[in-house]
């Protein structure tokens, strides 16, 4: 009897919580003429001190003023970048105006950046647990969203129906309230990191595969793409799975060239690893992949990635070697939209 209770378990954990690993039933299986294809997803965000705790305190939005000139270096590959803004930017009148015109030229879409801490309603303390929204109770978690997408609505004009949890930070009731307010896809699942030291989901059973998701199924998961590359990687999963305690093994690992975890991203992440692991995710199969960056990195002094010029040339140098690679490995860029036709497409109970 107990057997039995702990098989059924396993087949039905997920129940279309973004933070339990998915069954391989829920997978998403796109059509053979779909991929490789890759998308960028842009964190537009207020500017914060990295090193200091999270604050209600006034920031800022200057940044938002340059985000033309990453949009341009998108045109020229024929990128249509999601940029994922929070209510900070959302609320500012110069930040908003970037955005909604962005938009209206049709190059870009916008979607949802929930940070708990600086969007209304303020009605839990801020600290590290309820940073992750998931947290929340579920009144709270729904009031903070809905604020957020009609903020959004009524700065760019268009509901909103892509979303990412600041920090990440999905919950028990994440997917349900997607899907009461009307969103179609998720991209808050980062695989093969954990956050649950600070309160927050852990991520390690999950890969980068795209999977449907929520209590009706009709939510597309998109996650971060993050792979495992050196001589080990096969191995990279288990190794991180069970890893808490082997901080200066895995470092050493990294260094040597055995295993390494490499998120797509410019932030942290040197072009080579990059490199390597679009190529070993390429070749194990993967039709997919999801670039990410934080927006403050597109001016310098705002995060830890983009400390200068030089930094920032480095960054826009890193962005061209990196999109000229996908173009020689013969993978193409699409629009998250896109991405969910062309799941729903492929979906066996599509009509």
């Amino acid at each position: 009897m107990s057997d039995g209770g702990a098989v059924l378990e396993r087949r039905t954990r997920s129940a279309g919580h973004l933070h339990h690993a998915p069954r391989d039933a829920d997978r998403v299986r796109f059509r053979s003429d779909f991929g490789p294809r890759y998308a960028v997803c842009v964190d537009t965000e207020e500017e914060f001190d990295w090193t200091k705790p999270r604050s209600r305190e006034e920031t800022g939005t200057s940044h938002i003023r340059h985000l033309p000139e990453f949009q341009s270096l998108a045109d020229a590959h024929g990128i249509k970048p999601c940029y994922l803004i929070d209510f900070p930017v959302a609320h500012t009148p110069d930040a908003g105006a970037v955005m909604a015109e962005l938009l209206a030229t049709g190059r870009c879409e916008i979607g949802t950046q929930l940070h708990a801490w600086v969007n209304p309603p303020h009605d839990e303390i801020v600290n590290p647990y309820n940073s992750f929204a998931g947290n929340l109770p579920i009144e709270l978690e729904r009031a903070k969203l809905l604020t957020l997408t009609q903020e959004i609505e009524k700065t760019v004009g268009t509901r909103p129906t892509i979303y990412r949890a600041g920090r990440y930070g999905v919950g028990p009731n994440s997917a349900t309230l997607l899907e009461e307010l009307g969103y179609r896809i998720d991209t808050s699942v980062r695989p093969h990191f954990d956050y649950s030291h600070e309160g927050g989901p852990s991520f390690l059973r999950h890969d980068a595969r795209p999977y449907w998701a929520g209590p009706n199924g009709l939510l597309l998961e998109l996650p971060l793409t993050v792979a495992f590359t050196g001589q080990l990687r096969r191995f990279g999963r288990w190794l991180y799975g069970t890893g808490r305690g082997r901080g200066r093994l895995l470092s050493a690992m990294a260094r040597s060239g055995m295993l390494s975890r490499v998120a797509l991203t410019p932030e942290d992440m040197p072009e080579q690893d990059v490199r390597d692991a679009i190529s070993a995710l390429l070749d194990d199969g993967q039709s997919f992949l999801s670039f990410s960056f934080h927006s403050p990195s597109i001016a310098p002094g705002h995060t830890p990635y983009v400390r200068n010029s030089a930094e920032l040339s480095d960054f826009y140098r890193w962005w061209d070697r990196i999109l000229n690679f996908l173009a020689q490995r013969g993978v193409a860029p699409i629009g998250l939209s896109e991405v969910a036709e062309a799941a729903w497409a492929a979906r066996p109970d599509a009509k």
